[in-house]
Formats: structure tokens, C-alpha cells, sequence
């Protein structure tokens, strides 16, 4: 079909959901402050509540552990920060440690100074380094104060999903406190804060089929939180100030409860992921996977095509209507190497592809996939003819 595009990018936003979209829609229509007592603002409550509930259901928590920020950056950097409190009680995380192949919102430090930061290295499939992670943890002197440690539950790039549960242990046997962006993981993979996965995980709305423009923070308890980046009028019971967006946390709150079914069906999300993977196998015979020795989430692919830059391969998809991404979206207009695969030691490479999918990737989508590619491929076998 003429002007016809695939959409294989759901790494960098998934698609607005309908239901999403329906309930933001219902809440713009409620005028009222959330914090107002009268009938109208009681109103706006119940929808963040409900949200709240739905969040906290998707990642088995308690519904008063949530937090809304304005998205998963502000999350982090709430989070990744030296000071703390246990009720009125000051508590201080002296350094933060973080792997070499975290998003950017992790591995910049958040609040952290440069000095007060640790940068822990990963394997060849993005795995963090256990014993590079105990040692450094070892040698942490608590008499200035906590250990902090934060790490994504699966790499944006290349879906590499971390043995949290193995981080949390060598962790905890350090005393310190973890800090799990589950970001591109919810929705994916089971998340469960009941089986003490995590001290604190950070959740983006549009990751899921939410608005942009929310994300939150799910606490193990309430015992301790960090200082709050936003101060206000006490919203979000003092750990976010300023009038809640209403319209986006409901919208939020459905994406969630989508996100929680859909784990139930996302074998056939892995069943197109291998699909897309066979086609580049067919065509490209050289093509680089990264990441596939570890397991990865299910609508992930990373790969390299020999002799194509990846931001130029990234433009000649866009030209033959396939969104896709060459690396983080994040790091969109920088030229440069992917810092996940330098952290996995390919130095500076060419780049990657990421091809990442959803619920809705249909059969269309895979055809006109394998139709652009076998373009570009066509294109690379005449020029090292002409050459």
C-alpha cells in the first residue's frame, strides 16, 4: 500500500493505547484540584488513586509505595541523590554505583557529584560484572555513609534483561540501597517488589502505551525516600510537589492494567521478534547480533549490518517507511558509537539497529520490514561491485 509505514520502535515510545487515550481523554473533563476536599476534587482523587492501584498491581506493590513524578528522568534523578531521610531523620548515601551500560539518566549520576560516583563494567553481552560489583561494594566505607546502587532491569539497547535478583543479594549484603530502572522491563517481563527484587524501581508511562509526560516511583516501603527533587505543596504525601497531572496519570493507570494482561500473551511478541531476526539472517548472513548470549527481553533485536553506518541505515528505513532506531532515542542527532556496545568492549563501531516491537506489530509490518532491508542490502552488494 502506497504511504504505508511499520512502526518498530517501541523502545523509544510504544504507540498511545486506546484505552490510554479514552482515559485521558475522561479526565480532562474533570476540572477539579486533586487536592480539593468538595465532591468535585474528591472526583479528581479517585482517578490518581485508581491509577495508583493499577500501577502498583502491575509490579505487585502497595498501591501508597507509588509516586508520580513527570516521567522516568525526573524519577531518577528523585532517586539518585545523597540525601535521604528515615522519617525526621537525616541518612546519607556517600556513593553511587552504577553499571557502564545504563541508560543516561543512571550513568550521568543524578545528583550525585562526579567524585561520589562509580562506574561498574559489563560483559560481553551487557551483563554487570558480579564480582567487579562485590568488590566495589566491598570496599565501601559505610562510616560515611550508604551505599547506593542502580541498575535497569533490561538495557534499552539491546533488551539485555540483568539477574537483579543476583545484583540485589551482593547488594544487600554490602547494606546498601538498590535502585532498579524498569523502565523498558515493565509490561515485558513479571516485575514483583513482594519478593524483595528491589528497594525502589522507575516506571515511565509512555514505555507502555501511556501519554508522555509521567512516570513514577514504586518503593519496596515507606520507610526511607530520598529528598524531594520537587518541593511544593505537599503532594504525593511530600515526595513530589506540585498539582498532580491528572489527565496523564489516568491515562497512565490503563496503560498499566494493559501492560499487566498483555505478559500473558508475549510469547507471540518473542514468536515476531525471531521472526524479524530470521529475515536478517536470510539477508544479511553477516549481520551482528548483540546480546544474545544473555536472556533478552522479548521485542528486542540489536544488530549490525557490515560496511552500513547505523544512522545511515536508520534513514534509508525511514525513507522506505520503517521506524526504527539506531541505539537509545535518547542519544538521537549525537554521532558517535553506542556507549552500551563500547561498555560490551566493540569499541567504536559502527553502530546498531534496534528494532524493537509490540502487541500490535503485525504481519504487515515484518513484510514491509524485509522489503526495506532487502533494499539496503541490494544497495551494499552494488557498491562493492562498483568498487
Amino acid at each position: 500500500m502506497a504511504g504505508a509505514r511499520a512502526y518498530l520502535d517501541y523502545n523509544a515510545s510504544a504507540p498511545l493505547l486506546a484505552s490510554a487515550r479514552a482515559a485521558v481523554v475522561a479526565a480532562l473533563d474533570v476540572a477539579a484540584n486533586p487536592s480539593s476536599v468538595h465532591a468535585e476534587g474528591r472526583a479528581a482523587r479517585r482517578l490518581i488513586e485508581d491509577a495508583r492501584r493499577d500501577l502498583a498491581r502491575l509490579v505487585s506493590a502497595k498501591a501508597e509505595h507509588v509516586v508520580f513524578t513527570s516521567g522516568a528522568t525526573e524519577a531518577a534523578s528523585t532517586l539518585l541523590t545523597p540525601d535521604w531521610h528515615m522519617g525526621r531523620g537525616a541518612i546519607r548515601m556517600s556513593r553511587l554505583y552504577v553499571s557502564e551500560a545504563d541508560h543516561p539518566c543512571l550513568l550521568n549520576g543524578g545528583r550525585f557529584p562526579a567524585a561520589q560516583l562509580t562506574r561498574i563494567g559489563v560483559d560481553a553481552d551487557g551483563i554487570v560484572r558480579f564480582d567487579a560489583l562485590a568488590a566495589a561494594l566491598g570496599a565501601h566505607d559505610k562510616a560515611d555513609g550508604l551505599p547506593l546502587v542502580a541498575i535497569h532491569a533490561a538495557n534499552n539497547e539491546t533488551g539485555v534483561i540483568q539477574p537483579v535478583g543476583r545484583i540485589a543479594e551482593i547488594v544487600k549484603a554490602a547494606g546498601g540501597i538498590l535502585v532498579v530502572d524498569a523502565v523498558q522491563a515493565a509490561g515485558r517481563i513479571p516485575l514483583d517488589m513482594s519478593t524483595g527484587y528491589a528497594d525502589y524501581l522507575i516506571l515511565s508511562s509512555h514505555k507502555i502505551g501511556g501519554p508522555k509526560g509521567v512516570g513514577a516511583i514504586v518503593a519496596a516501603s515507606d520507610l526511607m525516600m530520598p529528598k524531594p527533587l520537587v518541593s511544593g505543596g505537599g503532594q504525593e504525601k511530600g515526595h513530589r510537589g506540585g498539582t498532580e497531572n491528572l489527565a496523564a496519570i489516568a491515562g497512565f493507570g490503563a496503560a498499566a492494567r494493559e501492560a499487566l494482561a498483555g505478559l500473558q500473551t508475549i510469547d507471540a511478541v518473542r514468536q515476531r521478534r525471531d521472526e524479524i531476526e530470521a529475515i536478517v539472517k536470510t539477508l544479511v548472513p553477516d549481520a551482528e547480533f548483540f546480546g544474545t548470549g544473555a536472556p533478552r527481553l522479548a521485542n528486542t533485536t540489536f544488530f549490525a549490518i557490515a560496511g552500513i553506518k547505523a544512522e545511515t541505515a536508520q534513514i534509508a528505513f525511514d525513507l522506505a517507511g520503517v521506524a526504527l532506531s539506531a541505539g537509545s532515542a535518547c542519544s538521537s542527532g549525537k554521532v558517535g558509537p553506542s556507549h552500551v556496545l563500547k561498555a560490551m568492549g566493540y569499541g567504536d563501531s559502527l553502530g546498531a539497529l534496534r528494532v524493537s516491537i509490540g502487541h500490535a506489530t503485525g504481519a504487515e509490518d515484518i513484510e514491509l520490514f524485509r522489503s526495506a532491508l532487502g533494499t539496503i542490502v541490494a544497495r551494499r552488494a552494488n557498491r562493492e561491485k562498483a568498487a
